[in-house]
């Protein structure tokens, strides 16, 4: 099969295609034949090495790329309840894997994926579950009640997004920050205020919420300058992107990076399917065009997911 692969880790032109065997699944193990998988930044930050210089991984000969995939389950090892044939979304949440979902095929832990939305096109499904998921669990380890208030930084990116399109589900007042070209955009995901990211933010929440926010998702990952919006003995949830900053105020942190699991991607599915949380796709690409959709990607500024089909 083809598969893309970072090497050399010094930034997009790093990413190759390589022929290489079909990977075998083990026991609990599925294997899929790829129909779509999104590009994410974590998979920038994969091949210009960001993620070994934040001590996110060990350095190693080869890393697969590519954490979202839809595809069709074609393999199983022993002790799998979902059959051949069965459309699935899912995430490849290790980051030292050799091989991941910019591939034709790729082996995950069935309990990685969940059967796909109903009626939507591979395409739109590979690109919710990561960013979904991390947005998903930010605001589980928050545990905000209904009516509280929520700071979104990156609120135009898709972690920021989707923790603006859930926390409005779950009943919190969302306080969005991003781009002043993304307001539109934002409000459109729910959003309750908008506060461009050229105003100083600190001021700009305090002048709606005096005290400061209850929690906050800090999805562009600012770090104290967003934590100072939160009140005292407040909660923020660090999108895992480099060092977490320092607790200050009796605030809590906690580190969030992705956990796959099948509970919460079939929760995510069944928002999909009721319109709750929204599938954003921005571009295709053929999977040997990889490289040119990682260098876009890295030039900033994309809306939505650009789309590997291999």
């Amino acid at each position: 099969m083809r598969a893309l692969v970072a090497r050399r880790l010094d930034g997009p032109e790093a990413v190759e295609l390589i022929d290489t065997a079909i990977p075998e699944p083990a026991e609990g193990q599925i294997r899929l034949k790829v129909s779509a998988a999104a590009v994410n930044p974590v998979d920038v930050a994969t091949a210009d090495g960001t993620l070994i210089d934040y001590n996110l991984s060990a350095p190693r000969e080869q890393f697969g790329i590519g954490w979202d995939v839809a595809g069709t389950i074609d393999a199983a090892g022993q002790g799998v309840d979902l059959p051949v044939g069965t459309a699935v979304v899912g995430v490849a949440d290790l980051l030292g894997r050799p091989l991941k979902t910019h591939a034709e095929y790729v082996v995950l832990n069935a309990s990685a994926v969940a059967p796909a939305p109903a009626g939507l096109d591979p395409v739109a499904a590979s690109t919710f579950a990561l960013n979904a998921l991390t947005a998903y669990q930010a605001l589980d380890a928050l545990a905000l009640s209904p009516g509280q208030t929520l700071l979104v930084t990156g609120a135009g990116g898709g972690v920021g997004g989707y923790a603006v399109e859930l926390g409005k589900h779950r009943g919190l007042t969302v306080i969005a920050t991003a781009g002043e070209d993304d307001e539109d955009l934002v409000r459109g995901f729910g959003a309750d205020y908008f506060v461009p990211r050229s105003a100083e933010l600190t001021a700009a929440v305090h002048a709606i919420v005096p005290a400061g926010v209850d929690g906050l998702v800090d999805a562009a990952v600012i770090g104290i300058g967003a934590q100072e919006s939160v009140r005292n003995r407040g909660r923020h949830a660090h999108v895992v992107a480099g060092p977490p900053p320092t607790q200050l105020r009796g605030i809590t942190l906690f580190p969030i990076f992705a956990d796959a699991n099948r509970a919460d991607l079939v929760e995510l599915v069944r928002l999909v399917e009721a319109g709750v949380i929204s599938t954003r796709v921005a571009d295709t690409y053929p999977l040997e065009d990889g490289p040119t959709a990682y260098a876009r990607l890295a030039k900033g500024g994309v809306r939505g997911r650009l789309v590997l089909i291999p």
